[in-house]
């Protein structure tokens, strides 16, 4: 992709959302069976998808976007045979690929919209090659691998003016919006702290790169599998699930919960860009008390701090934890109520209260939970139709609608919002990757130094860059193999 003019960013995802609504608000949006064009359907018009990646999540990817009454799949993609079966016998008018490549070059003209539901470290190149083809696209959270990544498909989806939803359903649901109108009106004050917990990972990390390898099965394109990771050969139980553990293909605990138990406060509090991150990360012992040191692989726990500048406010801080760490319970919380969901959860703490919520924003209440049933605001934000389960639809209906819509303009996680969220996201992996960068000592000892522990990466958002420890820049934007770009 040749560069692109960015879009100036002064780091609120609000202030972008309001200055295109006012930008658009001087267009006449014209239905495609006036004008034609990629990108816009007639309203009329049934949403014609192909979808890349459509086994596990991706099947249920390709039931959810059926399942809303107004779109077909032309055709479905997968590397893998075997996983790929329970949507192909789904849709058996549906065109089978392995390579996306060959399925966007053949179909481009049959279909309106794509779905991605791939590891992470493909959605960026599929995103955006529909993109640039004018189709609107649906990606699984995290949206991308890399900040860069996000950075790119945030400015190729106003670039080509397509349609844009993550993954990450909760944004659609009714709790995150009843907390945004709590704190509308002032019910626990200024926010001056948030803290996020996941009791993931389910899978293995921390450990080193298996040694046995294998033939890879026949049902399964190895090749295209690892795209645009380097090559490996095979190894057996990595695929379907375990690859989330490993850097080259997965973006950890982290990448995996924070773009659904994140978004509440991202959209709560209206965040941008973090300015600092900094990270405290769980051991692995190999043999007496030797901690592992396993570079490939995401660590098994961590704790990251994110800070955020807050206009003519307190600094926020924005803790994540994973790995089964967990804040300390709020002592208005009741010794037998649940915090959280138990396992994930959000508390916001500001001057005047505290609200938490589960997964997805789900369950909200105010602390004591007393309050939640005592209180009444008025609802000031669009409710989504059947909420979490209306994410689909949601995108459904604006790919209908065209960009600029109503529709449009109701969308839950257009890459306008998803995009500053998965940057945020992803640089908490900054400061792990940072933490566990090494030099070797010049004394001839065969040991190491670490010196990204102990440190605070400052971060100029704008420019993608932490300004005070080089080496971990390295990890803003990878090298793709031979043979891939984005």
């Amino acid at each position: 992709m040749k560069k692109e003019e960015k879009i100036e960013s002064n780091g609120s995802r609000r202030n972008f959302i309001k200055a295109s609504a006012t930008a658009m608000a001087g267009f006449y949006f014209v239905p495609r069976h006036v004008i034609g064009g990629p990108g816009f359907i007639a309203p009329s018009d049934r949403l014609r998808v192909a979808g890349i990646g459509v086994g596990g999540m991706g099947s249920g990817d390709v039931r959810g976007v059926f399942n809303s009454g107004k779109a077909d799949f032309i055709a479905l993609c997968d590397v893998d045979d075997v996983r790929a079966k329970g949507s192909v016998d789904a849709h058996p008018k549906a065109k089978y690929y392995r390579d996306y490549r060959v399925m966007l070059d053949k179909e481009h003209k049959n279909i309106d919209a794509v779905t991605v539901s791939t590891p992470d470290h493909m959605h960026a190149v599929q995103a955006m090659a529909a993109m640039q083809l004018g189709k609107h696209v649906y990606v699984q959270k995290p949206m991308t691998h890399d900040i860069y990544e996000a950075r790119m498909l945030t400015e190729a989806a106003d670039k080509y003016k397509v349609v844009t939803q993550m993954g990450n359903q909760g944004s659609s649901g009714d709790g995150v919006r009843q907390m945004v109108e709590w704190y509308k009106a002032g019910l626990i004050g200024e926010a001056t702290r948030v803290y996020c917990w996941t009791d993931r990972p389910v899978w293995p990390q921390g450990i080193p790169w298996p040694s046995t390898t294998d033939t890879p099965p026949a049902t399964l394109d190895w090749d295209l599998w690892l795209g645009t990771a380097p090559y490996k050969d095979y190894v057996p139980n990595l695929i379907p699930f375990n690859w989330r553990g490993w850097w080259d293909y997965g973006t950890g605990a982290l990448g995996d919960m924070a773009c659904h138990i994140m978004e509440p406060a991202f959209r709560v509090l209206d965040l941008g860009y973090p300015e600092s991150a900094e990270c405290s990360v769980g051991s692995v012992y190999v043999g007496e008390f030797q901690r592992g040191y396993f570079p490939e692989s995401c660590p098994p726990s961590s704790h990251i701090t994110l800070r955020f500048k807050q206009e003519g406010k307190e600094d926020l801080q924005f803790h994540w934890m994973d790995g089964g760490i967990q804040p300390t319970r709020p002592i208005e919380l009741g010794p037998n109520e649940v915090m959280g969901d138990g396992g994930n959860g959000v508390i916001i703490e500001g001057t005047k209260g505290k609200m938490m919520c589960g997964t997805y924003g789900a369950n909200p209440q105010l602390l004591p939970t007393s309050r939640t049933n005592e209180v009444s605001v008025p609802q000031t934000e669009y409710r989504v139709p059947e909420g979490a389960r209306g994410h689909y639809n949601n995108w459904v209906d604006a790919c209908i609608g065209g960009y600029g819509s109503k529709e449009y303009q109701q969308l839950s996680s257009p890459f306008s919002v998803a995009g500053p969220l998965t940057e945020s996201v992803l640089m908490g992996n900054l400061a792990i990757r940072s933490y566990d960068y090494r030099v070797p000592r010049t004394d001839g000892s065969n040991r190491f130094d670490y010196p990204g522990r102990g440190i605070k990466l400052v971060w100029d958002g704008p420019n993608m860059k932490v300004t005070n420890f080089e080496p971990a820049n390295q990890f803003v934007k990878r090298e793709y193999r031979e043979g891939w770009k984005l």
